[in-house]
């Protein structure tokens, strides 16, 4: 029976469409508004990823239309972004266009599984720093890839993206390079103004539709996108090369990492978004999430697409437009489909200086100044990181970069953990008493784990001319097995100079930890253990009395 609940979480439900019947007519205008905002960025993503005009609108309807139905956020729009690109070009350099289907569906799998496995919420771990520092280095990283399509050149497959840019520019060639860059610049200006004149017309369809007007009347001697299909291919499972099989599982691993965490953080995003009435994007199953982008990948993979990721910027569209429900989402995609039917030929018209125009304010758009300048200002551990993140991301990989990341805030953090830990004597309570030189009382704050255990230790350690050392644990808020064995060490080696050692105010929780690793055990009676410290001190006290008795 549970295993059927399970289940059920990750099928769609009649819950998906919740208050269906009042939002409908938001729903259908969300979906449209986002279909027409998709359609410029679906053909831009697919050519800068190598793959393809074509292969970039089919993963916009294929992928876009299973993630609305399967995945776990009812405001989500998915479909081929600008992180997808970034990771995607080099394999197209690799292995070529024809290996991106089977990556699509390598990578579905993997995040299919990571989904069943319950690994969605792990999302929330990675620290906000790295976040932003990744959408940085993605969008320089798109900015350059646009270099040779505004400059009217090949782009040069397998190089830096920075060096294949500086390439490009430098093989421009006159007249084209000129009319190449007007055509990036008209489409950068409607892009800017046409918010500033009506919030409500797409900027980026705005500006693709006049600059290719433009370009047919003056009949600009430039690159196009060129002939696009007239309907959707039917699904076929790709061909697979037992041989390159194996090369292609790496950048498949690499894609599944990348999908499933730009999935959940656009997912996460948009549930926190207000609406135009003022009420939020509404709850999300990270799973349920990532099933359904896996299942995405694999049916976009089945078109001849490409691996697919919720899309924060569509993703927001949606939200502010007012959508509630999934019908959003899937109208997007209809729309997109009627689009392949009812006009491929005028899209293929479309210079591809004016996708590279797109996609370069996109980029500029993608990095908030306030979200940066805040970073900076907060911490310089957390600046760090923000800095690291994108400067790995342009220089070497993304997966590489998220990894960096992760372990730079990870050690950081665990260094500013260490720090607030430590050591401190204290002086005995209640009226002074004979031979209370000979009592330490030692009190340890924090967090008493493996990156301030050492240190402790060794403050501890090195206290002279004393007969009984008090170790106050009731403000360790942390313990764990390397703290706890550090205190067996501290113990034993304050015992082996003939130093009696009594433990005062082990937290309950603490209690079977440091009984299972030997802390009670190292101790010289299994009474040295108090709960209060006028009664610890009392013992102290008899004991120095006792050792001067008997040396008398």
């Amino acid at each position: 029976m549970s295993r059927l609940r399970t289940l059920r979480a990750f099928l769609p439900s009649r819950r998906d469409y919740d208050g269906l019947r009042s939002s409908w007519k938001t729903d259908l205008t969300a979906g449209i508004t986002v279909g027409i905002v998709a359609l410029p960025l679906a053909l831009a993503f697919g050519v800068s990823s190598g793959v393809g005009a074509e292969a970039g609108l089919i993963t916009a309807v294929v992928a876009g239309l299973v993630a609305a139905i399967m995945g776990g956020s009812n405001v989500q729009v998915s479909g081929p972004t600008g992180a997808m690109v970034v990771v995607l070009a080099p394999v197209v350099a690799s292995h070529g266009a024809g290996s991106i289907p089977i990556v699509s569906l390598l990578a579905g799998l993997i995040v299919c599984a990571l989904g069943i496995s319950g690994l969605g919420r792990a999302v929330a771990f990675i620290p906000w720093p790295v976040v932003e520092g990744f959408t940085l280095g993605i969008a320089a990283i798109i900015f350059l890839q646009q270099v040779p399509l505004a400059t009217g050149t090949a782009g040069i497959p397998g190089h830096n993206t920075l060096v294949a840019a500086i390439e490009a520019a430098s093989g421009a060639a006159f007249p084209t390079v000129i009319q190449t860059l007007a055509v990036v610049a008209a489409v950068a200006a409607i892009m800017f103004v046409v918010p500033k004149v009506h919030k409500s017309l797409p900027a980026s369809l705005t500006a693709v539709l006049l600059v290719t007007v433009a370009a047919e009347l003056l009949r600009l001697d430039i690159p196009r996108i060129g002939a696009l299909p007239h309907s959707l291919p039917a699904p076929a499972v790709p061909s697979i090369d037992p041989a390159a099989l194996g090369d292609l599982m790496m950048p498949a691993l690499s894609i599944a990492a990348l999908a499933a965490i730009e999935s959940l953080l656009s997912a996460r995003v948009a549930a926190g978004m207000v609406g135009p009435d003022g009420r939020p994007g509404g709850r999300y199953s990270p799973d349920r999430e990532l099933t359904g982008q896996g299942l995405a990948s694999i049916a976009a993979g089945l078109f001849g697409g490409m691996p697919a990721t919720g899309a924060i910027a569509r993703s927001a569209v949606n939200v502010r437009s007012g959508a509630k429900t999934r019908l959003a989402a899937v109208v997007h995609a209809l729309v997109l489909l009627a689009i392949i039917y009812l006009a491929a030929g005028l899209v293929g018209r479309i210079p591809l200086a004016v996708l590279g125009g797109v996609l370069m304010v996109t980029a500029t758009r993608m990095v908030s100044t306030q979200t940066v300048s805040a970073i900076l200002r907060s911490t310089r551990s957390d600046a760090a990181v923000f800095i690291l993140t994108a400067l790995i991301t342009v220089a070497f990989d993304l997966i590489i970069a998220i990894q960096i990341g992760l372990a730079a805030a990870a050690l950081l953090t665990l260094r500013k953990f260490a720090s607030l830990s430590g050591v401190r004597r204290e002086a005995l309570t209640g009226a002074p008493a004979e031979g209370d030189s000979h009592i330490a009382i030692f009190r340890l704050d924090g967090a008493m784990f493996f990156g301030a255990a050492e240190r402790i230790l060794q403050e501890i350690s090195e206290v002279k001319d004393i007969q009984v050392a008090i170790i106050r644990l009731s403000q360790v808020r942390m313990l764990d097995a390397t703290g706890a064995h550090a205190l067996v060490e501290v113990i034993s080696a304050l015992e082996l100079r003939g130093i009696t050692v009594l433990l005062k105010g082990v937290q309950p929780e603490h209690l079977e930890l440091v009984t299972n690793v030997g802390v009670i055990r190292s101790l010289r009676h299994h009474k040295h253990l108090f709960s209060t410290l006028p009664a610890a001190v009392e013992h102290a006290r008899s004991h120095v009395l006792r050792n001067a008795a008997a040396n008398a």
